[in-house]
Formats: structure tokens, sequence, C-alpha cells
């Protein structure tokens, strides 16, 4: 992300690759996440699935600045595996983005050449069978208000425009919301002279 924007690239949903090499199947996905919570799912969830594969090689990227990421092995030789995957995340500028390959073993060893070069490869044909994106970094939150104050909320979220998301009415009512991180504050400010409104 360069120098004072908030705009970054990522993956507009989920996709997959796929690579073969000497009978090994390396099998790619990727996700747009947010936070290591979710990498976690992902990655528990493939667990479960792919629950006879030898390894289950993983990459990601957070955060508009780029600075939250992480690879593994998974047992693979040293840096054979997950760097080539985050490499491909790299090279494509992406961000909040997840790409785990999963590998079947064929039998013939591939040496660290050749893994290096099954990871990436399978890597980036998920990034390819994938939408890349521009999006805007995000402020998010939540807030609870007494169904007193609705009115007032409702007035301010129609002139600030936040993505709203499970909403619950009821005596005490809740809404996520979702905004470009610079209108966050304004809203937050707004959102906070109203009397009975929490901002969690």
């Amino acid at each position: 992300m360069s120098e004072g924007t908030d705009k970054y690239l990522t993956l507009s949903g989920y996709s997959e690759g796929v690579y073969k090499e000497k009978g090994s199947r390396f099998l790619a996905f990727a996700w747009p996440v947010f936070t290591e919570d979710e990498v976690r799912q992902h990655i528990k969830e493939l667990k479960k699935t792919y629950f006879d594969a030898r390894h289950h090689v993983y990459a990601f990227r957070l955060g508009a600045d780029m600075k939250t990421y992480r690879c593994s092995d998974d047992g693979e030789p040293a840096n054979s595996s997950g760097p080539p995957v985050l490499g491909q995340i790299q090279s494509a500028n992406l961000t909040n983005v997840l790409i785990v390959v999963v590998r079947y073993f064929g039998g013939t060893k591939l040496g660290v050449p050749g893994l290096i070069n099954a990871y990436r490869t399978a890597a980036a044909d998920a990034i390819a069978n994938n939408q890349i994106v521009e999006q805007f970094e995000q402020d998010r939150f939540t807030i609870k208000f007494d169904y007193a104050a609705m009115n007032d909320v409702m007035r301010v979220l129609k002139d600030e425009k936040p993505q709203q998301t499970n909403q619950q009415f009821d005596n005490q009512c809740s809404i996520d919301l979702s905004i470009r991180k610079k209108q966050g504050e304004t809203l937050r400010q707004k959102l906070s002279k109203i009397e009975g409104v929490e901002i969690a």
C-alpha cells in the first residue's frame, strides 16, 4: 500500500487451483480474510475435509499496511513450501488473503526445487482462478442502543452510509457496522453523541 492511501488489493472470493507432478497432487485454496481467527477456521476446516493429506501448507497476509503475514511448511523441508506460497501473495501485491495448499504424496520425492515450483504454481493457479479487486481499509465496530434511540441512530447511518450487518431490533438493539477507515472517526463521533448508544 502506498503512503497515505487506504486502498489495497485482495481477492473477491473463494477459489481453487491445482498442480500435479510425479503422482503428487497439490490442491490450492484461496480466500479473502480479515482476521487470524478466520485464518485458523479455514485451516481447521480444510484439515477436517482433507484429513488424509500429508501436508497442509499455508500463507497469509493481513491489513492494508501488509505488516501481518505468516507461512508454514507443515512438515515439508524448510522454506520449500510456505515461503513460495507467500511469495505468490506478495508478487500479486495482495493482502487480507489466505492460501492453503494441500499435498497428496505420490510416492516420488520432488526435491526442494521441485517442491518450491509445485507449491508456487498451485498457489498462482488459485490466484489466477480468482478475481483481484481493489478495497478500502475498513473500520468495523458494533453499536448497541435502546429502541428509543432508533430514529436518531438511523438518521446518522443514512447520512454516513456504512455497511450494516447482523441487525437485531428489540428493546435492546445492535448493528455491526463497517465503513471506510478515514470516515470511521466521524461516524463514531456522531453516534457517541446520541444518548444510550454504546460503541463496542
